[in-house]
Order: structure tokens, then C-alpha cells, then sequence
């Protein structure tokens, strides 16, 4: 019987013949224990020719290694955006942003750590199109002056916001990009837990601004219903802000609090009453 089980790695060696003499030996160690290397996912090149890996393009230029959202990646969060846009023709201009902004912050979520910059102002402006697309074929006797007053307004100190006013697109290239901060080797996450908390608390103030660094501050990174850190570097979509008192119109820094995406659902799922709203009455 086969199972799908599945893990990615890297193996780095001086030479060719090297990593062909290590791929022998994982592929004879994995059939050992019942496990098969893949040689279709399985890759020897030079590192001046970069390779793929998890979503990132891993690659040397003129000595510096340089990671970047692959065009895999590039290309599959294109064909989202484009298939959401397509689908969303007959929505209105509130549902779509709701339902853009998250899958827009997921994937800027997930490559703030490396050099993302261009790839966030390239796909902001393939967004930018598609959103003119949709506008258009919504009124096709209208000119483009109508049409850009009616979905597009001015923020700050930028002319071309697609906002209704209350709800507004997010742009990948408002997206800081903070580096990575390497591990240190000797720490176990079994035997040094507070390092690891510490950790992903750090990652969290550093990636957030405003209020948000505040809350996150307050409660040190942790959800108040399983007691866990919050991983702010692998949430799939963004992190939920909960309500204690239930009020949406009450922002206040002392009302929301962070809650991993499976507690903020299980919670609301056995807690349905507005009156009993708060996972914990400590924060």
C-alpha cells in the first residue's frame, strides 16, 4: 500500500558527481523504509542557474543569492486573482474586495521575507488592469472618466484607490518586507520553547504596525483559547481580529485581540450568543 506522503529538502554539495553519489544515497535510504524518491520533483543544478522551492526561485547573480517568488507562484496567484475577477462580473464592488483581500494578503503574507518588492508592484499594476477590465464590461456606454470616478478614488497621496469608500482593494506593494531572522542552530523546539515563542512574538511586532503591533504586543504573540503562539510568518490568509464585546464599530485597541484562523472558527461555532463573547476576560 502507498501512502502520499510527501517532504521537501535541499542538499547542497561542491560538484555534480557529489550530489549524484548523495541522491543515491537518500533514494536507498527512503526504499529502506518504504519511501520513494521522486525523480520527476527531483532536481541537480548549479546554483548560477537557480532552482525552485516552495513558492521561492533560489538563485545566484554575479555572487549574491537572491530569493524570489517564483513565476510558478507568480503565475498561479495571477490565475486566481483573474478566475476570482471573471467570476465576480455580476458582484458588486464591496463583495469583491472582500473577497480579493485575503487571498492578496496570504500570498504577500508568505513572500515578505525575501526580494518581493518588484514582484508586488508588477502584480499590483496585472490587478490594476483586470479590475479596469471588470469595470468596463460592468458599463459599457459609460467613458473611462465615469467609470474611474465611480470605483477608483483618491487616499492619501495615491489617485487610483478601487475603494467604495469604506471598503478598500489592498496593494501587495503596502506589503513591508521584513528578512528573514535565522535560527539559532543549537535551540530545540521541544527543549527551548520560550526561544520559540519569543521568536514568532518578535516576527509579529516587526511585521505589524500601528494598533495592530499594539494587540499583537499585548498579548505577547499567544492565543488566549489554546494558550499557543500565533506563527504570523505561515498563516494561509490573515490572522482574525477578534471582538471581546461582540461590536464590530467598537476598534478599540482594549476590544480586539489576535486568535489563530481553526480557534476564532471553533469558537464562534460553540459560542454563539452576543453576550458571551470573550475567549478570556484576562486580556
Amino acid at each position: 500500500m502507498k501512502f502520499p506522503w510527501a517532504t521537501h529538502l535541499i542538499v547542497t554539495a561542491k560538484t555534480k558527481e557529489i550530489a549524484e553519489e548523495i541522491k543515491e544515497l537518500i533514494k536507498n535510504f527512503l526504499k529502506n523504509r518504504g519511501l520513494e524518491l521522486s525523480d520527476d520533483k527531483t532536481l541537480i543544478t548549479h546554483i548560477n542557474n537557480g532552482f525552485d522551492f516552495l513558492g521561492w526561485n533560489f538563485r545566484k547573480y554575479k555572487e549574491k543569492l537572491l530569493i524570489k517568488p517564483s513565476k510558478i507562484s507568480i503565475q498561479k496567484i495571477t490565475e486566481k486573482i483573474s478566475n476570482v475577477i471573471k467570476k465576480g462580473k455580476s458582484w458588486t464592488q464591496e463583495a469583491l474586495i472582500k473577497t480579493l483581500n485575503p487571498i492578496i494578503t496570504g500570498w504577500s503574507n508568505y513572500h515578505q521575507s525575501v526580494v518581493s518588492n518588484d514582484t508586488f508592484k508588477k502584480l499590483d499594476q496585472i490587478i490594476w488592469n483586470m479590475l479596469w477590465k471588470w469595470a468596463k464590461r460592468r458599463h459599457p456606454t459609460k467613458n473611462k472618466y465615469w467609470i474611474a470616478n465611480r470605483y477608483w478614488f483618491r487616499k492619501g497621496t495615491r489617485k487610483w484607490v478601487f475603494s467604495t469608500g469604506i471598503f478598500q482593494l489592498k496593494l501587495l506593494s503596502d506589503k513591508k518586507i521584513v528578512r528573514h531572522i535565522n535560527l539559532i542552530l543549537d535551540k530545540n523546539p521541544y527543549l527551548n520553547k520560550r526561544y520559540f515563542a519569543e521568536r514568532k512574538c518578535n516576527q509579529g511586532l516587526r511585521k505589524l504596525s500601528g494598533k495592530f503591533k499594539k494587540i499583537w504586543d499585548n498579548q505577547k504573540g499567544i492565543c488566549p483559547i489554546c494558550q499557543l503562539p500565533i506563527d504570523i510568518s505561515t498563516d494561509a490568509v490573515e490572522i482574525p481580529l477578534h471582538y471581546r464585546n461582540g461590536s464590530r464599530e467598537d476598534n478599540r485597541i482594549s476590544n480586539l485581540i489576535y486568535l489563530h484562523v481553526h480557534c476564532h472558527r471553533q469558537y464562534h461555532a460553540t459560542n454563539s450568543k452576543p453576550n458571551n463573547c470573550c475567549p478570556t476576560q484576562g486580556l
